[in-house]
């Protein structure tokens, strides 16, 4: 018999993920999360914008 897939854990805190709150353990970690998001502390490295990029348009 094979043995059962390990119970994924939450990428918070590491507890065991609950089917509600999937893939996280609670509504806690799920708030952090999206405040991390939100807060821009989930960042990709990568070169400066150039400003004229977000300038508007206003020539056309």
């Amino acid at each position: 018999m094979p043995p059962k897939p390990a119970k994924p854990a939450c990428p918070v805190c590491g507890k065991p993920a609950s089917a509600l709150h999937t893939p996280f353990c609670g509504q806690g970690c799920r708030d952090r999360d999206l405040l991390q998001w939100l807060g821009e502390g989930y960042r990709l490295p990568g070169p400066p914008a150039d400003e004229r990029d977000f300038a508007g348009n206003e020539d056309e």
